[in-house]
């Protein structure tokens, strides 16, 4: 059966491929190693026995889980998507803008051409966060 660990363990945080591993298996649900190798390999060609290696290794690192009450193993994430990502960011943001998400922010922005709609996003997002603040 399954056992969920709701938070990645800062020792334990994703590879890079671990990382795509897990993206897939967020989206997809509990999976075959077959069905994430075969959509891994949509991007770039990836072996079936290095993908199986890599979950296993995800497995003992706490990442995913692997129910073994069939022939074919199923994983699935061991941890959140949300709790994960936000972890991830705020570890990045740390190391890469002396922790001032604004200046990630300003990086992002300016590095790139949004369009309106992503722009009004942005703009709807900045005005729930300053209406949050207020009512605090």
């Amino acid at each position: 059966m399954y056992e969920i660990n709701r938070t990645m363990n800062s020792k334990h945080k994703p590879t890079e491929s671990e990382l795509e591993i897990l993206q897939l298996l967020w989206s997809l649900g509990p999976s075959s190693v077959r069905a994430v190798n075969d959509l891994l390999n949509t991007k770039r060609e990836v072996g079936y026995t290095t993908t199986l290696k890599i979950m296993q290794i995800m497995a003992k690192k706490g990442l995913v889980v692997r129910d073994t009450d069939s022939r074919t193993h199923i994983y699935r994430s061991a941890i959140q998507e949300k709790a994960t990502k936000q972890g991830l960011l705020k570890e990045f943001i740390s190391n890469t803008f002396n922790g001032s998400a604004k200046n990630l922010v300003m990086q992002a922005l300016g590095g790139t051409s949004s369009s309106q709609e992503e722009l009004d996003e942005i703009k709807a997002l900045i005005e729930k966060l300053e209406n949050q603040k207020k009512k605090k």
